[in-house]
């Protein structure tokens, strides 16, 4: 199997942080005998401020905007592939990635001294000069594109390169609308919140000037959805009579979208843009048609299409490098983040010539983008996707994943849609397959929590926080999964046992 690096450097050797099944105050009759696979890495001892102190400092001096995951916040050290270590050496299977950004694992040793070899060298210089790593590395990512998509701006977050992508659609096509779907997460900065369309993000000031929500095409929890909609190994529990080469969905969803494009916003706009794969709100996949027909829509408009692969680019889905070519669309803009630097602060947008042209009309500078420092990390990331066979390792042990995922949503009724492609991955939960009506979240909570206890990292999301997102380094291993599931399965378990005991 591919991904040989992960387990090169995590295989074999004396345990660390073995797992026992934590007992929680309540009391389950319900033991786990998963085995946490073998790590041969030995974290470093901590040395820092005593716990207590660290939480006083962080009521004190953070800003509280920045919440924190778990009742009892971990405290993490080290990380190392696919694994993190707290400060009291406690090791956990991290199945979240830093919220989808460590991409080839925890402290790559390739990227790691690629780095570290750059900062004896040059650091910063900005964009009036040149310097040799900008230039390198962006031949070395445009050539991951398909014509016309040549040509990069650097910046340093996926909110900061969303918010360009806005600008240089609307500068472009001297029009101003840009649409989005409902449920999506494209950051966090003033411009791009008008595009975000998930509650919990919104702000009491006002915002969105210019931007439009369509429906989103959720063929789980939808008004439409079947048995054969989405590109992935596992579909949903909703039933259809479509033939092969039709989607009823798709149909009723395109009509929706063409609804949008005649009420709400003018004869021509500036954009769509959309993720391949939802990621904030919980990998949510749309019918395989729907991208393409809606780009060839916009077009007509006389917009441009942008694809935010921030989540999913850089061979994350397995099949293809970028989200957008599993819809078989090719882009006018492609805005990249998280993955791209696995956990270094650095961003991009690629599009044409052309599009690119519009900015350059008047000045436009970032000193911190393409720093000689960000473009060797970049480089160095791709270069270990490559030659640790990452992009193949998604979609095995993805692939893997999602079918044995599946298992647990037919064994349990609260497990309402497994989803995803590759390592792109939502298990949403709910009261009944029937109604889908999401699982309270004290009880989602408490199955979260069980899972950490057992030592297994995820990720929450979806407009009620009912999804857990697993979205893990692209270096796990078959071992991992199996470890994961087995710690997943112990913990609903246990939630049926508390259920029966109310």
């Amino acid at each position: 199997m591919a991904g040989g690096l992960g387990r090169l450097l995590c295989g074999g050797g004396r345990r660390l942080g073995s797992v026992a099944c934590r007992q929680q105050k309540w009391n389950s009759s319900v033991s786990t005998q998963a085995k946490m696979p073998p790590c041969d890495f030995v974290p470093e001892k901590y040395e820092s401020y005593p716990y207590e102190h660290m939480q006083r400092i962080r009521e004190q001096n953070i800003s509280p905007s920045l919440r924190m995951y778990y009742k009892k916040p971990l405290l993490l050290h080290q990380g190392h592939m696919q694994w993190l270590f707290d400060y009291k050496g406690q090791r956990y299977l991290d199945l979240f990635a830093g919220i989808v950004t460590v991409s080839v694992g925890h402290c790559h040793p390739k990227v790691t001294m690629a780095t570290q070899k750059q900062l004896a060298r040059l650091w910063h210089t900005t964009n009036i000069y040149m310097h040799p790593s900008i230039q390198e590395y962006a031949e070395k990512l445009t050539s991951l594109l398909p014509e016309p998509l040549k040509v990069v701006y650097l910046t340093n977050s996926g909110s900061e390169a969303n918010d360009l992508a806005m600008f240089m659609a609307r500068l472009y096509t001297r029009n101003f609308d840009i649409i989005s779907f409902r449920g999506a997460y494209h950051g966090g900065s003033p411009y791009t919140l008008g595009l975000t369309s998930i509650g919990l993000y919104k702000h009491g000031v006002a915002n969105g000037f210019g931007c439009s929500t369509t429906m989103l095409p959720d063929v789980f929890r939808g008004p439409w959805g079947g048995s054969h909609c989405r590109d992935s190994p596992v579909q949903t529990v909703r039933k259809c009579s479509c033939s092969e080469g039709v989607c009823h969905a798709n149909d009723q969803y395109i009509e929706q979208f063409k609804d949008t494009l005649n009420t709400s916003v003018p004869k021509t706009i500036a954009g769509f843009i959309a993720e391949p794969i939802q990621g904030v709100n919980g990998a949510v996949q749309y019918p395989r048609r729907f991208l393409k027909e809606a780009y060839r829509l916009v077009r007509e408009r006389g917009g441009v299409c942008i694809s935010d692969e921030v989540q999913t680019g850089f061979g994350r889905t397995g099949s293809h490098f970028w989200g957008f070519q599993t819809h078989d669309v090719v882009p006018d803009i492609v805005t990249l983040a998280k993955g791209i630097g696995n956990g270094f602060p650095m961003a991009a947008v690629v599009t044409t010539k052309e599009i690119a042209s519009s900015l350059a009309e008047n000045l436009h500078f970032n000193t911190f983008g393409g720093s000689p420092l960000a473009c060797i990390v970049g480089a160095a990331v791709l270069d270990a996707i490559e030659e640790d066979g990452l992009q193949k390792n998604s979609e095995d042990v993805g692939t893997y994943m999602l079918l044995e995922l599946a298992k647990l949503r037919d064994k349990f009724e609260i497990v309402g849609d497994v989803r995803g492609k590759g390592l792109m991955i939502g298990v949403e939960m709910v009261t009944d397959k029937d109604s889908r009506h999401p699982l309270p979240a004290e009880e989602i909570s408490q199955i979260w929590e069980d899972c950490k206890d057992m030592g297994v990292l995820i990720g929450r999301g979806g407009l009620y926080s009912q999804t857990f997102r697993i979205k893990p380094p692209m270096c796990i291993t078959k071992e991992d999964v199996d470890f994961a599931v087995e710690v997943f399965h112990t913990a609903l378990q246990r939630h049926t046992e508390r259920a029966a005991a109310k």
